[in-house]
C-alpha cells in the first residue's frame, strides 16, 4: 500500500490503509498537540527511524494491548510492590522522566526515537495535561518511570526506564490498577515485546483495537490520572 504524506491540514489517512509489513500509514506532518491528539484517537502513533529522518506515523497490523484486569504481577515484583521498596509518584518529575527515556540504554535496542522534538512535543501535552508520568523514587532519586497519553478511558503508553532491576515494572504494576480504579479500560502498548507479554499484554488485530479504541475513548474516568499517595507515615 501506499504510504501517504501529510501536509499543513489537520488530517490523517484510514489507519486500515497503513502498510501491512511496516505498520506505516504516512511520512511527514508536525508534532503539534492537535496532530497527537488526533493521531491517538484513531489508533495512530508517531515514531523516528533516525534522529533526522521525517517522522512516521504508524498503524501496526497487530497491536499491544492490556486490559487492566488480565495485568499479571511476577512474584518478585509484587514482592517490591508489598514492600513499599519504592516511593511512587505521578507528574512529580516530567523533565527527568522524559530525559531519562531518552538516555537510558533498554534491552535489544541500539538508540532512541526520543530525540529533541519529540521531547518538546510530549511535554506540550504534558502542560496542556494529556501526557502524564509515574516514577518510582528511592532514597530521595528518581530510579525508574514511564510516561504516556491520556484520551478518555485509554492510556497511550510511551516509554518507560529503569535505573534498577525491577523501577519500572513496579511502577507499571502500580500504575494499571491505579487507572482501574479510576475508570480505564484500556491500555495501548504499540508494539509486542517480550517485558510486555509477562505483564499480561497479548497483541490484537487491528479491527478489535480499533473498536475497543472507539469504546475506551467514549469513557470519563473519575480523574485524570492518579494522584501521588501520601507518605506511610502521614495521619
Amino acid at each position: 500500500m501506499p504510504i501517504f504524506r501529510l501536509n499543513e491540514r489537520l488530517v490523517f489517512p484510514d489507519p486500515f490503509l497503513a502498510d501491512e509489513r511496516s505498520g506505516i500509514l504516512a511520512v511527514g506532518g508536525d508534532l503539534s498537540p492537535r496532530r497527537l491528539l488526533l493521531a491517538y484517537s484513531q489508533g495512530i502513533f508517531p515514531w523516528y527511524d533516525e534522529a533526522e529522518s521525517p517522522i512516521l506515523w504508524h498503524s501496526p497490523l497487530w497491536r499491544m494491548v492490556l486490559r487492566p484486569a488480565d495485568l499479571h504481577v511476577g512474584r518478585t515484583t509484587e514482592k517490591w510492590i508489598r514492600r513499599g521498596t519504592y516511593t511512587l509518584r505521578y507528574d512529580h518529575a516530567w523533565p527527568e522522566v522524559i530525559a531519562r527515556c531518552a538516555t537510558v540504554p533498554r534491552p535489544g535496542q541500539d538508540g532512541t526515537w526520543l530525540n529533541r522534538d519529540m521531547a518538546r512535543a510530549y511535554t506540550r501535552l504534558f502542560e496542556q495535561g494529556h501526557a502524564h508520568s509515574a516514577e518510582a523514587w528511592r532514597d530521595g532519586k528518581l530510579v525508574g518511570g514511564l510516561y504516556g497519553v491520556t484520551l478518555g478511558g485509554v492510556f497511550f503508553g510511551e516509554s518507560m526506564f529503569s535505573l534498577e532491576p525491577n523501577a519500572s515494572k513496579v511502577v507499571f504494576c502500580s500504575l494499571v490498577p491505579a487507572l482501574a480504579a479510576l475508570g480505564y479500560t484500556l491500555v495501548d502498548c504499540q508494539v509486542y515485546t517480550e517485558h510486555l507479554a509477562r505483564f499480561g499484554a497479548t497483541e490484537w488485530p487491528k479491527a478489535r483495537f480499533q473498536a475497543a479504541l472507539v469504546e475506551g475513548l467514549r469513557v470519563r474516568p473519575t480523574a485524570v490520572w492518579p494522584r501521588t499517595p501520601p507518605p506511610a507515615d502521614a495521619s
